[in-house]
């Protein structure tokens, strides 16, 4: 069923500090609780946003999906009653995450994805396993997909949540600045082509000498920029309206026009 419900939707484009958990969550609760005050139903938090790209350091902030970070995450919607979406390094086993979790304003989690493209020019192959499992999530808004950062170069990934009728995909990222043309282009890329919303967020500041792209942005099924952020610390705010989606499908039928067999 298409989601045919207004989200007001907030991106805490912030600074964090490598390694620094209890110092970055100081800081995204602070966006999260003004966020929650403007009357955003739902937030996003960059990637990894708890301990950054401290890999390194991977099984001292790793935590299990019930527990350590994952819980606090839960714990602080629940306290500011707004949804919350972000990833953190997750455990399981002898094996590490990189894992987005989405959780409703009430703390309780609605679906976690695990990135799938691991991003080897950072080692994050060397620290982490890679998921293994597409991400739609029934949610109060819609049919939701989630990604993480690198996957946004791979187009597979959000056409497959497309098919599988992703309303709007949310994405977290740190993306450099060096880069962030590439950055712009593949987010509106990946709206247009999907006929879905696209709602990513990004870190800005620096990280291990290298300067992070903010731009974040929330795309509309049509390929318009509803917001977007530049390369400083920001909370940007828009609403929008899932049913869009359908409506922009119905009229360009560009996914029931695909000829899968061409593509092998």
């Amino acid at each position: 069923m298409a989601g045919n419900m207004n989200l007001k939707i907030a991106l805490a484009q912030i600074a964090l500090e490598l390694g620094q958990p209890e110092k970055n969550f100081s800081t995204a609760e602070v966006a999260v609780k003004e966020a929650a005050r403007q009357g955003a139903e739902l937030v996003l938090l960059p990637e990894l946003w708890a301990s950054g790209y401290d890999l390194e350091n991977t099984q001292r902030h790793a935590s299990f999906l019930d527990g350590g970070w994952f819980a606090r995450m839960g714990e602080l919607a629940e306290k500011h009653q707004i949804a919350l979406g972000g990833s953190l390094l997750e455990v399981e086993g002898d094996q590490y995450f990189n894992t987005f979790l989405l959780v409703d304003g009430c703390g309780k989690q609605l679906g976690h994805y695990r990135k799938a493209h691991l991003f080897g020019l950072i080692q994050e192959k060397d620290y982490l396993s890679p998921g293994t499992q597409l991400v739609l999530i029934d949610s109060p808004w819609g049919k939701v997909g989630l990604a993480l950062c690198y996957d946004l170069r791979f187009p597979e990934l959000f056409r497959a949540l497309a098919i599988k009728g992703a309303e709007i995909i949310l994405l977290v990222a740190e993306w450099p600045r060096r880069r962030i043309a590439h950055w712009d282009a593949l987010l509106l890329a990946r709206a247009i082509e999907n006929q879905c919303f696209m709602a990513a967020v990004n870190k800005v500041g620096t990280s291990k000498g290298e300067q992070l792209g903010g731009n974040s942005a929330v795309i509309n099924p049509m390929g318009k920029i509803l917001v977007q952020g530049e390369a400083s610390p920001d909370l940007l705010l828009t609403e929008i309206d899932t049913e869009e989606s359908t409506t922009a499908r119905e009229w360009m039928p560009v996914l029931t026009d695909r000829n899968p067999d061409l593509y092998g």
